[in-house]
């Protein structure tokens, strides 16, 4: 069984398939953080919830090494202006308190090793591991194809070296495009997407609203 079908326990479990790059991604995660934060205020006697991240490659067949934004922006929206294309996003993101800097990204990165990474995570540290890379990239225009950016990256994170030479030396990116398939076969074609105790989806970055009545209808309550 994929594992992101498992059955549940006593506590609610969020998976979540999203990329790095997907500026709706980092949106969504704030909105979750939300809808978490409502959810344990509205029931303290349970247990907190678990969240874990899955792969998905918005644009898996880049080569490893990247593209410049320019190019992938004009070969995927038929302009390299990224100010146009962003408009809708940018106002969702300062919705929920974020500042993305479109134009400071000079790199669009194959995702592969940066979602090793997060994988190589468990808990609060793939939290930490996801929310640095999407600032990175977002915010600061990280280049995300440098083997030693990501690398420091996942260490201001907290991941141990050797979970990062594990992760980008490794199989792991083997793994990721594994998981990234299984995602697929779901039938996932878009992120972010959320899926509730393994038994109840919500694509797109709807709001907290639309998840914490997720949770509530996975829950039963």
């Amino acid at each position: 069984m994929n594992a992101i079908l498992e059955p549940a326990g006593p506590a609610l479990r969020v998976d979540v398939i999203s990329d790095v790059v997907c500026p709706w991604c980092y949106v969504g995660k704030r909105q979750l953080e939300a809808a978490l934060a409502r959810w344990r205020e509205a029931h303290p006697d349970t247990p907190d919830p678990q969240v874990r991240w899955h792969p998905f490659q918005l644009n898996p067949d880049l080569p490893a090494e990247g593209m410049t934004r320019a190019d992938y922006l004009a070969r995927k929206f038929g302009t390299p202006d990224p100010g146009a294309i962003y408009q809708r996003v940018s106002a969702a993101a300062r919705a929920v308190g974020l500042e993305p800097d479109f134009a400071k990204i000079a790199r669009q990165p194959n995702t592969l090793r940066a979602h090793a990474l997060i994988s190589a995570a468990q808990g609060d540290a793939q939290q930490a591991v996801v929310e640095r890379l999407f600032s990175a990239y977002f915010v600061e225009g990280a280049d995300l194809t440098s083997r030693d950016t990501l690398a420091a990256l996942a260490r201001e994170a907290g991941l141990p070296d050797e979970a990062i030479r594990d992760a980008l030396d490794g199989a792991g990116a083997q793994q990721a495009a594994r998981d990234d398939t299984e995602a697929r076969e779901l039938g996932v074609s878009g992120v972010p997407f959320f899926v509730i105790d393994g038994k109840l989806g919500v694509s797109g970055a709807q709001g907290a609203d639309a998840l914490l009545a997720a949770f509530g209808q996975a829950r039963g309550s």
